[in-house]
């Protein structure tokens, strides 16, 4: 591992997971690594539940800060509500801190903070505090807000994908990550950001409880991410049909321009889903009811041969297979 911080430290992948493993989870005994009535550090997910309590965190930065479909105002209490969402738990109140440099435009930080408080307003969750601090411009540049989104449960939905179980996305891949590496490059595109709070997904958590196993809106690293992160550590592997895969043609196109993959990249207004075979039917149809263009791409199997737990095979669409690594490296600094 380098022994500077990297921009790859911070994209969500492989880098991340071992900083966090050398900082922070070697150096904490399991006592420590959760309460007692709950789920935290010992399993982690986009949260952590303490009785019925779920609570989630996220610091954002993007660049642009504005951006066609949103801002990193939107982003920020969308990106936590649906953290909070994807562990079935109904968000009741948010925090906030924003910390902005010497010299910010005072406009562009009103539009910003009216952006979050309209999503807070949309969907009746209560602001309860927050914090504000201003650092002088050589320490950073433009805007960072982290959101801390507390949510109520009956039933909490921590991952623990299960053999045979078929996996279902509820919208178009890569947007988001498309979009801003778009503008980064000076590409021309006519996307818009997916970002969006997902709270419409509990009515088919409840609907179909104790058949979708895990939940997770997959941000930043893609549906790479989430899928690497799903498998380690279990006996199975997640195998996806590329030909499934609902990949937006600009995405694509971008995709070509930059050299990088859709399945790695952020989205911000959809949600993977681990659903028993049993289900799977009925819930597609939920979910296109509920106004989302869900599809399945794939299923956790358990393989034959024990070498090959804990991966993602991509099925290609001439026909042939590839693993699907945790993401690595640069993808698109200041995403999310």
């Amino acid at each position: 591992m380098s022994q500077t911080i990297l921009i790859s430290h911070g994209n969500g992948g492989k880098e991340t997971q071992q900083l966090l493993q050398r900082l922070i989870f070697s150096k904490l005994p399991s006592s420590l690594k959760k309460t007692i009535d709950g789920v935290g550090l010992d399993f982690p997910d986009d949260g952590a539940v303490i009785g019925k309590l779920v609570i989630a965190t996220d610091s954002h930065t993007v660049y642009p800060y504005f951006f066609p479909g949103g801002s990193i105002g939107k982003l920020a209490v969308n990106g936590t509500i649906n953290d909070v969402v994807m562990m079935n738990a109904k968000p009741i109140a948010m925090l906030d801190s924003i910390v902005v440099a010497e010299g910010f435009p005072l406009n562009d930080l009103e539009k910003i903070i009216d952006d979050m408080l309209s999503v807070l307003k949309e969907n009746n969750i209560p602001l309860v505090g927050g914090d504000f601090k201003v650092v002088p411009s050589s320490s950073m540049k433009d805007i960072v807000i982290n959101t801390v989104g507390i949510g109520i449960t009956e039933n909490p939905l921590v991952d623990k994908i299960r053999p045979e179980d078929e996996i279902i996305v509820t919208g178009p891949i890569g947007v988001h990550g498309s979009l801003i590496a778009a503008l980064q490059y000076g590409i021309q595109t006519n996307l818009q950001s997916d970002t969006k709070p997902l709270i419409k997904l509990l009515d088919v958590f409840d609907k179909f409880k104790g058949y979708i196993h895990a939940a997770r809106d997959p941000t930043r690293g893609g549906l790479a991410a989430t899928l690497n992160e799903w498998v380690a550590n279990t006996e199975y592997m997640i195998v996806i049909d590329e030909n499934k895969l609902n990949i937006p043609e600009e995405v694509k196109a971008i995709s070509d321009v930059t050299g990088l993959d859709p399945l790695v990249l952020a989205n911000e207004g959809i949600a993977v889903l681990s659903v028993s075979p049993q289900v799977s039917k009925d819930v597609l149809k939920e979910l296109d009811s509920l106004g989302f263009t869900p599809s399945i791409i794939g299923k956790v199997i358990s393989p034959e041969n024990p070498n090959n737990k804990a991966l993602v095979v991509v099925k290609t669409v001439i026909g042939g297979a590839k693993i699907l690594e945790m993401p690595t490296g640069d993808i698109v600094p200041r995403i999310c």
